[in-house]
């Protein structure tokens, strides 16, 4: 029965797993054509996290978290493969943090600095961006490949990777596991709480001096069409760099409180530490599929492209229908 229920729930988790990672697939596919009412510049960034969290959601849910756990002794649990597993995990959480950062530093540039506009926030240094955040990424984490030793040995095959001893004790690699955290979770959640905060500042000075220059009252009500423009791409910045505060919030206080480690280390199951760092590691991957939901309360045209994409693919699936039943 245990063993039963057990599958039963890794084929729920899976069958939830699939539908998320379908549900960032057709995100990027509709942001990519470009009939959202979005700068091309914003799209390129909407569309490169949305592939991003795609990739963190295959490496740490699918993988790591289901795979991993109800196939033990599969290929992944090689020794020759686990660190490359690892490496995967790591790169692909890290560029899609850094993508939030860079879409806020964007944001924030569009609308306070107004000089850099026009040289920044164009789709070409967006494409340099994504690109440039990528191989960082994956240059930044090349030293996991160097951390692990087997876990263990069955028949002269060595299964399962864990850091190597020296990682806890050589001050290169204390030194390199904090690099890692700040990278991942200390350095963007301050600087999208910093660029936020700036932004939200200059929108309420900006907002009170054209109150004062198109001499609008309290009690008046009349239209400024250029803050209306500026409204969707606020709110779409505020929705993702907020909803990852939310969600990475108890992550990093975690680690701050706890100095777990980027591999994290076993502990008792019933510890504060163990139970924070898992409600911690959940709400973050909670972040991968946040985005999606979040298109689809902000962006009022981005809902009508969900309805036709929709509405096309019942209507190919009904001719198909239609086609076999006349030919069978």
């Amino acid at each position: 029965m245990e063993a039963l229920s057990a599958c039963l729930h890794g084929r729920k988790i899976f069958h939830d797993n699939t539908q998320r990672r379908s549900a960032n697939l057709m995100t990027a596919v509709i942001l990519s054509r470009g009939k959202c009412g979005l700068s091309r510049g914003i799209t390129r960034y909407m569309v490169a996290m949305a592939i991003s969290d795609l990739l963190v959601m295959i490496f740490h849910v699918l993988l790591d978290q289901i795979f991993t756990y109800h196939f033990p002794y599969s290929f992944t649990s090689l020794t020759a493969i686990c660190p490359s597993c690892a490496y995967l995990r790591i790169i692909s959480l890290d560029y899609s943090v850094w993508l939030t950062v860079s879409f806020t530093f964007d944001r924030f540039i569009s609308i306070c600095c107004q000089k850099l506009r026009l040289r920044y926030c164009t789709e070409r240094t967006a494409a340099v961006v994504i690109v440039s955040m990528c191989v960082l990424s994956c240059l930044k984490f090349i030293p996991f490949y160097f951390m692990f030793e087997p876990q263990f040995i069955i028949d002269n095959v060595h299964w399962g990777c864990r850091p190597k001893a020296i990682f806890f004790t050589s001050a290169g690699w204390v030194t390199f596991a904090w690099i890692c955290s700040l990278s991942v979770s200390f350095l963007p959640f301050f600087l999208i709480l910093l660029l936020n905060g700036l932004t939200v500042r200059h929108i309420l000075a900006a907002s009170r001096v054209r109150r004062v220059l198109k001499g609008l009252g309290s009690g008046q009500n009349q239209v400024d069409s250029e803050m209306e423009n500026r409204q969707k791409s606020i709110i779409l910045l505020f929705a993702v760099s907020g909803s990852y505060i939310l969600l990475w919030m108890t992550e990093t206080v975690t680690y701050v409180c706890t100095r777990i480690t980027v591999i994290g280390l076993k502990q008792n199951h019933t510890s504060p530490a163990f139970i924070a760092k898992d409600v911690g590691r959940l709400l973050m991957l909670m972040n991968s599929c946040a985005n999606t939901c979040i298109y689809g309360l902000t962006q009022s045209k981005f809902r009508e492209e969900v309805k036709k994409a929709v509405k096309y693919l019942l209507t190919r699936v009904t001719k198909l229908m239609n086609l076999k039943l006349q030919s069978g």
